[in-house]
């Protein structure tokens, strides 16, 4: 080989290995780096596959399953719960001044990083959008139905209107619909009878929702309370463990929650409790149901 052949060969040599050079920079053909995600990329939330919420199986019949209670061997956890009520036909009041929602109570949560469940109607979510969509999207909270009328779904419940059975479904459905146009993407599959008012014709009524009914087994009585001491005492006296808390979300009929949250959550935690969703419970092997 002459002299001009070998410099022809080194220069294409040379040539070659920085083209190799750019492609490994890339990393595009290299199936290793494919599978490491990027320094501080390891955790964000986007890239992570999402979890369906686990659900009970149907009861008899194909029944709505009613959950209650999560397993007391699972643990010092509790789940605290918050309905956001307002019915289909508070509009005018809503307009006239009332206040059917409670920042400070969200703001107290997120302070304190609780995780809890609120079960919110569809006419609250209409009423309150942005406060509906800011809850959805925050990971320490889980969205779930709780009708959109808050119509009773038997004949006496507290005196609020009653929904008929052939309407059931749709007033599921369309509580589901106004979370979406609220911004609400992914609400949990689960729904609380407004009053916690529910019987067989009820369950087989929305059955074909596919939800998981949620009741409780501590009524923190937070309801046109005043006394917010009163309501904390309610709740650390019957809080055990596996326990789901109904309160409320809603200032005008529940002023004292936010205060009685102050108490009750640095307390339960001196306890050893650990505060969780209602889908951790309903996740247990074997929850309660009612």
């Amino acid at each position: 080989m002459n002299l001009s052949s070998l410099r022809t060969l080194v220069t294409v040599c040379a040539l070659g290995a920085l083209v190799c050079g750019c492609a490994d920079t890339g990393g595009g053909d290299r199936p290793e780096e494919r599978r490491t995600p990027a320094a501080g990329q390891e955790h964000r939330p986007q890239s992570a596959p999402k979890k369906r919420p686990p659900t009970l199986a149907p009861g008899p019949q194909g029944l709505t399953p009613v959950f209650k209670q999560g397993r007391p061997d699972g643990g010092k956890t509790v789940a605290l719960t918050f309905d956001a009520d307002m019915t289909a036909d508070q509009g005018p009041r809503a307009a006239a001044g009332e206040r059917f929602d409670n920042p400070e109570l969200i703001a107290t949560l997120r302070r304190l990083k609780v995780p809890s469940t609120v079960f919110m109607t569809g006419r609250w979510a209409e009423e309150y959008p942005q406060q509906a969509g800011a809850i959805g999207s925050d990971p320490l909270f889980e969205v779930a139905n709780h009708s959109y009328s808050h119509h009773a779904y038997t004949n006496d419940c507290y005196g609020l209107p009653s929904v008929s059975a052939d309407r059931m479904r749709s007033d599921v459905e369309r509580a589901f619909a106004a979370f979406g146009k609220a911004g609400i993407t992914d609400p949990v599959p689960y729904f609380r009878f407004p009053g916690g008012c529910y019987d067989r014709a009820a369950l087989k009524a929305i059955a074909p929702a596919g939800v998981t009914a949620v009741q409780w087994d501590v009524v923190s009585g937070d309801a046109f309370a005043q006394d917010a001491d009163a309501v904390a005492e309610e709740v650390l006296r019957g809080v055990q463990p596996g326990s789901v808390v109904v309160m409320h979300c809603t200032r005008s009929a529940a002023p004292v929650t936010e205060q009685a949250i102050r108490r009750i959550v640095p307390e339960l935690r001196k306890r050893g409790y650990r505060f969780t969703r209602v889908s951790e419970l309903i996740g247990g092997a074997s929850g309660r149901s009612s």
